[in-house]
């Protein structure tokens, strides 16, 4: 009797043989990772290693040297140009490390922008649209700036506001780049929670990071990049240890526990 083993899910994000480089620095060869719903990714390396550059690669943003990437089954770059944009923009999000403001905006008028990719050509934001805006807005503690123009708002708050505007996407993919710049240590933990809890629903997260211990707390999957082609992926608790961490940043760490938390300080 032929016992059938259970299908394994279709990949929201697959690299096969993928090489990335930018200005002769070369980001990683070789780099054979699948990403399924339901998983949380962190990306850690050192400044320089190209973790952002990778990102973009990833979100078709920039062209890969070598090797084959797709998303939902698509393969990019071209799946990202053209009219497969606006379909590729509702199966994976993208947060910019940088947030550019060159004209005068509200927040209400800059976060329903992740909506654009659910309208037509000519089609209006709906009162639909608006409360999945308003709802993200109060899931990242700007319920009451709506009406605020976008440049008199802090580093921080301009952060949460561009985290809001990924939410109101409403992706199956979020390929986040350092999205904890510019927060305090509330609305760090407060970030990383709801994308917890997004990847528990069924999304997939992919998350460029610089806390280790945010990265394990928070992320069940972890990829490293090592800064000259090499890279480790895999479990968070086989891939996030002090032995690696330190071979990744060039120091030695020890790791500190306990109650299922796990930190990690200079040795």
């Amino acid at each position: 009797m032929n016992v059938s083993k259970p299908a394994m899910p279709a990949p929201l994000l697959e690299t096969r043989q993928l090489e990335v480089s930018i200005g002769g620095h070369l980001v990683c060869r070789d780099l054979n990772w699948r990403v399924v719903a339901g998983e949380s990714w962190a990306v850690l390396g050192r400044n320089g290693a190209g973790k952002s550059t990778l990102l973009a690669t990833l979100a078709g943003l920039r062209a890969q040297d070598q090797g084959r990437l797709n998303i939902a089954g698509l393969a990019l770059p071209q799946a990202g140009r053209g009219a497969g944009a606006r379909a590729m923009a509702r199966v994976r999000g993208y947060l910019s490390q940088h947030q550019i403001d060159p004209f005068a905006s509200t927040v209400m008028e800059s976060v329903l922008v992740g909506r654009h990719p659910h309208l037509g050509r000519w089609d209006w934001e709906s009162a639909a649209d608006r409360q999945i805006a308003e709802a993200a807005l109060n899931e990242v503690d700007l319920g009451g700036f709506a009406e605020r123009e976008v440049q008199t708002l802090s580093g921080g708050e301009r952060q949460r506001l561009a985290v809001a505007q990924l939410l109101a996407q409403q992706p199956q993919l979020f390929l986040l780049d350092e999205p904890l710049t510019h927060l305090d240590l509330s609305h760090q933990v407060a970030v990383m929670e709801l994308f917890a809890r997004r990847a528990t629903a069924g999304a997939a997260v992919v998350a460029v990071l610089h806390d280790p211990g945010f990265a394990a707390r928070y992320c069940r999957q972890a990829l490293l990049l090592f800064g000259n082609g090499e890279w480790l992926a895999g479990p968070a608790a086989e891939v996030i240890t002090a032995a690696h961490l330190g071979r990744l940043y060039g120091h030695p760490l020890r790791e500190l526990g306990g109650d299922g938390q796990r930190w990690f300080v200079p040795a």
